[in-house]
């Protein structure tokens, strides 16, 4: 996946501010952020959407939810709330077909979104 954007990220031919790297899952700031705190955490394996997601895949995608409560009370989103929200295809929004997971907070978050 040489032309998908997060891989060539995660190789380091693009530039992010990274704030997390495990060697499996990786971090940064959205570079369009919808909340004072709005990081990408982000599988290094390649899946378009989570519909590629298979069962020896289960303890990849649990490290991500992991790395985003990590993240969440790093940055003290764990005292008032903070959201996880990834999509899956155009119409759910998804712009990057490499899966990512949104960790939002820092503001009251409505519901429902979009």
């Amino acid at each position: 996946m040489s032309e998908c954007l997060f891989c060539m990220i995660d190789k380091g031919d693009l530039p992010a501010e990274k704030v997390y790297d495990d060697g499996r899952v990786f971090a940064i700031k959205d570079i369009n952020p919808q909340a004072p705190v709005h990081f990408l955490v982000i599988p290094k394996k390649h899946f378009s959407t989570i519909l590629e997601i298979e069962k020896d895949d289960h303890e990849l995608i649990g490290s991500i939810y992991s790395v985003a409560n990590e993240l969440a009370k790093k940055n003290g989103l764990d005292k008032a709330g903070f959201r996880v929200v990834v999509n899956c295809g155009v119409e759910a929004g998804q712009s990057v077909f490499h899966i990512h997971y949104h960790l939002l907070g820092g503001r009251s978050l409505k519901w429902p979104p979009g």
